[in-house]
């Protein structure tokens, strides 16, 4: 597998060179040279394979001879080891439920997938990994939970002070070992640039071995494909084919991965693009102007992202037509308030608790359904986190009706542990390259 940079395609690398430079120094992001599509035999007889079975045949196609079949068989048994279901709420409508792994969150799909990854590729003779990540709420957890205690590697993971509900903020900063947490007196967007320029830091790079596990990581990106074929194969078995899938979208990794889906093969009829208040994106495909903003706090925090990194790879595998990506993909922004009622209408109608994030993509297709009231088809919106990680967000008679799981319970009992800083580069590589 080849991989360029989107600002420069002439500059090709291999899987392990973009998997553990992240991201190249021209500040563009790695995709592959060749999206193949899977074969149509396959396609036509999904719905007789597991979720496994679909994780390796997509990874294997994708990634060719990077990884040897066996060993790559091993790495996502290990990562992919619980369930993503779709549950139907009503005829036309499902919830895909990607909060069944360790931290929670659907980014554990990426997150573990990655880490074993680079544990694949790293020698004992090696130096240490520094794996950089910023969060807006849910890929903090994922990513330390998903290295903690893996040999050769330390992680230092950078979220906005007051921006995390108290639940992530604990999943960060409570596990010690290889795993560090800095509390940034800022935004999102103030993380994530301390995190691009440590990456384009040239002394700092000759120092340190970095790497990152935000969604601007390639190998993040490629395991966030499986769910999708995988939800579609759940809606075949109904005899169900026509999709349109609704997507909590902040930085845009989740529904790039879904595109780079479709661009493999999978028939989707319609992507929709659900964010908050930081609409970047919806702007952008109203009035062809791509304005970024200073991101807004929001009840779905780890949406509220003024700069999606991952929006260049998306116009990157539409060769930059915004007129062809249209025809695939729509984009609608929701309140805080629209958020709540959404929630509420979801538990009203469905006896169904969702969090801030699953409530505006449930409101997106809502808002899809009414623009497209004659199409037959199964709307799937994506549900990215389990409602017990924002309690404060819910009204007493839902809140009441959360369970919350056993890892959580636990979480409540352990002492906190943050770096506080502010968004000043230099005091950060001075700790970057002196903490350690």
């Amino acid at each position: 597998m080849k991989l360029y940079s989107t600002n420069n395609q002439s500059l090709k690398v291999d899987f392990a060179t973009a998997v553990f430079n992240s991201m190249p120094l021209d500040k563009g992001l790695y995709m592959p040279v060749h999206i193949p599509e899977l074969d149509k035999e396959f396609i036509d007889h999904i719905d007789q394979f597991t979720l496994s079975q679909i994780a390796f045949k997509v990874a294997a196609v994708l990634l060719k001879d990077a990884i040897p079949l066996e060993d790559l068989q091993a790495i996502i048994d290990d990562a992919i080891n619980f369930e993503a279901p779709v549950v139907s709420l009503d005829e036309n409508t499902a919830v895909l439920e990607l909060f069944h792994g360790p931290s929670l969150a659907f980014k554990d799909f990426g997150a573990r997938f990655m880490s074993r990854i680079m544990a694949y590729f790293l020698k004992d003779n090696e130096k240490t990994l520094d794996v950089l990540v910023a969060t807006s709420g849910d890929t903090g957890g994922a990513v330390a939970l998903g290295f903690l205690g893996v040999p050769h590697t330390r992680v230092t993971i950078l979220y906005p002070k007051g921006k995390v509900s108290e639940i992530q903020e604990l999943q960060l900063c409570t596990n010690g070992q290889n795993i560090h947490a800095v509390e940034i007196d800022g935004t999102f967007d103030d993380c994530q640039a301390l995190v691009k320029q440590a990456f384009a830091d040239e002394e700092l790079n000759a120092r340190l071995r970095l790497t990152s596990a935000n969604s601007i990581n390639i190998s993040r990106l490629i395991p966030q494909t499986f769910y999708y074929f995988n939800a579609y194969v759940q809606l075949k078995r109904q005899g169900k084919e026509e999709v349109v899938f609704s997507v909590p979208s902040g930085n845009f990794g989740n529904i790039a991965a879904g595109l780079l889906a479709y661009k493999m093969g999978l028939p989707i009829k319609q992507f929709i693009a659900a964010t908050n208040v930081n609409d970047t994106v919806p702007r952008f495909l109203e009035t062809g102007v791509y304005e970024t903003k200073p991101s807004v706090q929001t009840y779905s925090n780890a949406m509220d992202v003024g700069a999606p990194s991952n929006w260049v790879r998306i116009m990157d595998l539409f060769k930059n037509d915004k007129e062809a990506l249209q025809q695939i993909l729509q984009s609608y922004r929701f309140t805080d308030e629209e958020t709540l009622s959404g929630i509420n209408a979801i538990y009203e109608q469905f006896n169904y608790i969702t969090c801030p994030h699953t409530a505006i993509a449930w409101l997106a297709l809502q808002k899809y359904r009414a623009e497209h009231p004659d199409d037959n088809y199964t709307g799937i919106f994506l549900s990215t986190a389990h409602a017990c990680k924002f309690p404060d967000v819910f009204p007493e008679t839902i809140k009441a009706n959360i369970e919350f799981p056993d890892q959580v319970k636990d979480l409540l009992a352990k002492p906190k542990k943050a770096q506080k800083m502010n968004t000043d580069y230099e005091s950060f590589k001075k700790y970057l390259t002196t903490f350690y």
